[in-house]
């Protein structure tokens, strides 16, 4: 097997790897919905918005952004959760057009339960692997991320 041919065999099993964690990743995800009565979707808005409010609330853009969905559909599912009692929609002090989106305290107690669990599923998932590991990791999969985009975006103009 030549040089060439090896490269693309490690990267089709770096690709059907990625598919499988990813497969079970919405599986873990879909199991901490269910705990809290909601959808997958709506799972991943909750903890999206954990990841990223640093105490003055989110926009719904921002969220859409870090999920890679669309705007509307943060809107729609926001409002929901926001029925639920899972999240305060506020308008922006900064600009009326925009709301602010913030967990509930409701929220904030649901997650903190499901902490041991988590926590415990994290050192199942990550067994073998110590905190370097983990950050090179994490490193090496932003780069692959970053040139994803760039190659995505060269396929969708037809550079490639």
């Amino acid at each position: 097997m030549g040089e060439k041919d090896q490269l693309d065999k490690a990267v089709t099993d770096f690709i059907w790897n990625i598919v499988e964690i990813h497969s079970q990743l919405e599986e873990i995800h879909k199991g901490w919905a269910d705990m809290l009565g909601i959808s997958e979707p709506q799972w991943l808005i909750l903890i999206a918005i954990d990841r990223l409010d640093e105490g003055r609330g989110v926009s719904g853009i921002a969220v859409a952004t870090k999920l890679r969905i669309h705007p509307a559909f943060v809107t729609n599912q926001t409002k929901k959760l926001e029925e639920k009692g899972y999240l305060s929609r506020v308008t922006s002090t900064d600009d009326a057009r925009f709301l602010q989106i913030s967990l509930t305290e409701k929220a904030r107690a649901e997650i903190a339960n499901l902490s041991n669990k988590r926590q415990a599923l994290n050192l199942t998932m990550f067994a073998g692997l110590d905190e370097a590991s983990l950050d090179y990791l994490n490193k090496r999969l932003a780069s692959i991320a970053k040139n994803s985009r760039l190659a995505s975006q060269k396929l969708s103009i037809g550079v490639l």
